[in-house]
This record gives structure tokens, C-alpha cells and sequence, in this order.
């Protein structure tokens, strides 16, 4: 059985840990390092070091109970959140003599709190793809991405679906359902995913997190004979970044520059509560490329955002109808400002956001909120990396869109 811990680790193989080689002066007084000092071999795609990092991204929450009858989600509890880069919330130890990484997320308005947990167990990095694979819900991404997987939990009870030891033992299997417990049912499984540093980057990736809450419960309705079960459901994503970032001070000040590079986002999207109250509301994930022009002259910033949906994960006694279908292109623009005194990188909003779906049409988000945050990270800026959030505006709709990025320069 895999137990239940406190903190997210990694193994030996894994390289997630501080950025090094700096060649300035190292002491205090500013004189140049000693001759013959060996060159540091430290860095974030190969760390010697503990260093811990703060993520910039989103969080979302959502919880809600089904029963065996067919009277859809009930008790429906929603929110998310998005940070700045002096806002963070999350942190991430990573220390590679022990091969530990500990995750950290207190965002309260987007009612996630994970209180620094630890996979230490060789057995907690997965894959898709065999016997043992990570849980429902786990985004299953381009393989060229080359994301690294952790999983954890424990449970207990029996399962009406799969048949399957893995979902109380803390083991994953991949699926487009969750579990379907039994009356007394209960498990709690989170997964930390992120894509591994110098795929595409040199000093910052970007991570993802998913927490499955589940319970099971048979119950009789008054004035009826006949049990039913509920299943209750407690869903909690993360996106976010983390790396070495720039100093201020080295931060380029003239001149322009184009990042280019890949984005994740968790996505809930549910436009027909207004047609049909009774309609479910599903997490799916997104990944895509992102393209940000900035001029470090007039601080402006300027994004382009297109991504591809994946397929929802459902749940037990519901309709599983949804309106996003698995392979819809979504694309986005936004704009933002240079303000590294106050914000501590760049800030924004999004101006356009649009679904094209097939078979249904395109559907354009009425935006009623939104945020666009990144930072620099490098020695000089070589690279950004950052979170943002587009929430729906239209009355009787749950749509919410919650993301992180990252990018370099040619």
C-alpha cells in the first residue's frame, strides 16, 4: 500500500533543483572570485543544491456529491484563484542528495491548501501506460512534452467500478471516470506532474497538481424503502511555474524581445445550466503554445494564446454530457505591463478568448474577469514563465479557465 504523506519527493533521476554558474563577483566585497575556483556545475536542469522556489499560476476547487437515483450534482461548491508573482501561495522544495520535493499551496480564495506533502517512496513516480498509472483526472500529455509524474494516497472500502485494488492503496488507473465507491468507500489520491527542466527551457517549467477526494456513502431517502448510494467528490487542481528567476536589476531595460513556448490550463466549462439546471459540470485539461511580444522600452506586453482540449473525466450517475468536446482549439489574447517594482515581472488582462468545437460551432467567452501574470527568469531575462485566468461572464454558466506558461527567446 502506498502511504498517505505529508510531502511530494522525486527521485535520483529527477532534475528539479536551483540554477548556478554565476560567474560575478561571489563575496561580499565584490572581488572576484579566487583563480582556479572550479567552475560551478550547478544549475536547474542539473542540481547540486536544496533551493527552494515559489510558484506563480491558478488553483480551482471544486465539490459536489451525485446519488445512484440520477438527480445529477448536488451540493455544488466552486472557486478559483489566480496569484502574481508577490502573491504566491505556492512553494517547492526540492533537495537532490535525498531526492525529496515538497509542495506547498495555501490559496485560500480558491479554497486549495496542500500543507507541504512528500513523495519519498521510489514506487510514487508513474506513467501512462501499463498496470499502474496515474488517477482519473491527470492530464495525459504530448509525450514530446516529457512530463514527469508523482502519485500518492491511501483509501479504503470496496469499489462497485474498476475492479481495481489500485484506488485504495494510493495507486492510479488511468481513466475517464473516477472511482465508484461502495457504501463506506473513501479515498484521497494526489498526483504532482511537471514537465522536466530543459525540455524546452533552461530556468523555469512549468507543474501541475490534482487531488481526488472521494467517498461513498448508501443512504435512504425519506419516505422511501429503497437505499441509494452517494458519491461525494472533492476536486482540486493546480497550474503553475516555477524556476530561477531575474533579478530586477537584470532585467533589460531597451530593446524588444519574442517568447515563444507551451501552456497547460484546467479547465471548467458548463454554458447550458441556464437550459438545464441539472446539467454537470466536469474538469478537463488543455495544453497549447503561447507567444508574448514585449518591448522592455514602453514595458508593453502582448500574448497569444491556442491550446487543444482534452477529454473530461466523469463521475458516477450523471449524464456525462458536456460541451467541449475532446479536440476543441482555444485561442486568446491579452495584454499586460512591465511593473517589476510592484508586481515583481509583468501584469494584465485578456481581451479576446474563443472555443472552436467540433461539431458545435464556436463559442466566444463573454469575459468577465480575467488575469494575465508572468515573470522573468534567467540571468538576464532569457526566459518568462507565469499564470493566468479567464472567468466567464454570461448568467447561468460556470465557466473558468486557469493556466501557466512559459517561453524563451530565440
Amino acid at each position: 500500500m502506498r502511504s498517505f504523506r505529508n510531502l511530494v519527493a522525486l527521485s535520483g533521476a529527477v532534475t528539479l533543483a536551483a540554477c548556478g554558474g554565476d560567474t560575478r563577483p561571489q563575496t561580499v566585497g565584490s572581488a572576484a572570485a579566487p583563480v582556479g575556483t572550479p567552475t560551478p556545475t550547478h544549475s536547474f536542469v542539473s542540481p547540486t543544491e536544496s533551493k527552494t522556489y515559489e510558484g506563480l499560476g491558478a488553483v480551482q476547487h471544486y465539490q459536489y456529491s451525485t446519488l445512484s437515483d440520477g438527480a445529477g450534482q448536488a451540493g455544488q461548491l466552486y472557486a478559483g484563484d489566480a496569484n502574481t508573482a508577490r502573491d504566491s501561495g505556492i512553494s517547492l522544495t526540492y533537495n537532490p542528495r535525498d531526492a525529496i520535493f515538497e509542495l506547498t499551496i495555501t490559496r485560500p480564495k480558491g479554497m486549495v491548501n496542500v500543507a507541504a506533502f512528500r513523495f519519498q517512496d521510489p514506487a510514487h513516480r508513474t506513467d501512462f501506460g501499463g498496470a499502474i498509472q496515474p488517477q482519473p483526472g491527470v492530464p495525459n500529455f504530448d509525450s514530446a512534452r516529457q512530463i514527469q509524474y508523482l502519485e500518492a494516497g491511501s483509501g479504503s472500502g470496496s469499489l462497485l467500478s474498476p475492479a481495481s485494488a489500485y484506488y485504495t492503496s494510493g495507486y492510479g488507473a488511468a481513466g475517464s471516470t473516477y472511482a465508484v465507491g461502495a457504501d463506506g468507500y473513501t479515498s484521497t489520491n494526489q498526483t504532482f506532474f511537471y514537465q522536466k527542466p530543459g525540455t524546452t527551457t533552461k530556468y523555469v517549467t512549468y507543474a501541475g497538481f490534482v487531488r481526488n477526494t472521494i467517498s461513498a456513502a448508501e443512504e435512504t431517502p425519506t419516505g422511501s424503502v429503497t437505499p441509494r448510494l452517494r458519491e461525494n467528490y472533492s476536486l482540486d487542481r493546480a497550474a503553475f511555474v516555477f524556476g530561477e528567476r531575474t533579478n530586477n536589476t537584470a532585467v533589460p531595460k531597451t530593446g524588444s524581445g519574442t517568447y515563444t513556448g507551451e501552456m497547460i490550463a484546467s479547465v471548467a466549462f458548463n454554458p447550458n445550466l441556464d437550459t438545464d439546471p441539472s446539467a454537470p459540470t466536469y474538469l478537463q485539461w488543455m495544453q497549447g503554445t503561447h507567444s508574448t511580444d514585449i518591448n522592455f522600452a514602453t514595458l508593453a506586453v502582448a500574448s497569444t494564446f491556442t491550446g487543444t482540449m482534452l477529454a473530461p473525466t466523469y463521475d458516477a450517475y450523471t449524464s456525462r454530457v458536456h460541451s467541449l468536446p475532446t479536440g476543441s482549439v482555444f485561442s486568446a489574447n491579452a495584454i499586460g505591463t512591465i511593473d517589476l517594482v510592484n508586481t515583481g515581472g509583468f501584469t494584465g488582462r485578456f481581451t479576446t478568448a474563443t472555443f472552436t468545437r467540433p461539431g458545435l460551432g464556436s463559442f466566444t467567452l463573454l469575459i468577465a474577469g480575467s488575469s494575465f501574470d508572468g515573470a522573468f527568469f534567467g540571468p538576464n531575462g532569457q526566459e518568462i514563465g507565469g499564470g493566468w485566468r479567464i472567468v466567464g461572464g454570461t448568467p447561468d454558466e460556470r465557466i473558468d479557465i486557469l493556466g501557466a506558461y512559459t517561453g524563451k527567446k530565440p
